[in-house]
């Protein structure tokens, strides 16, 4: 299993983030629980976990 996160602007189309994978879920959503806020700051709308190319869930947005 390898997670990571897909970042998307406010239209749906592809914002930049880092590029980290993950071992596990919980791994993944740990990360994001303490960076959505700066990741929001530098223009990602909304995130998908995936697991290599297949979606896991989301969207979701990060905005509150």
């Amino acid at each position: 299993m390898a997670l990571s996160w897909r970042y998307q602007d406010l239209a749906g189309g592809h914002a930049p983030g880092p590029d980290i994978t993950f071992d596990d879920q919980t791994d993944a959503e740990q990360w994001l629980s303490g960076e959505w806020h700066d990741l929001l700051d530098g223009g990602v709308a909304a995130v998908t976990l995936l697991d290599g190319e297949s979606v896991v869930y989301g969207p979701m947005s990060l905005r509150p």
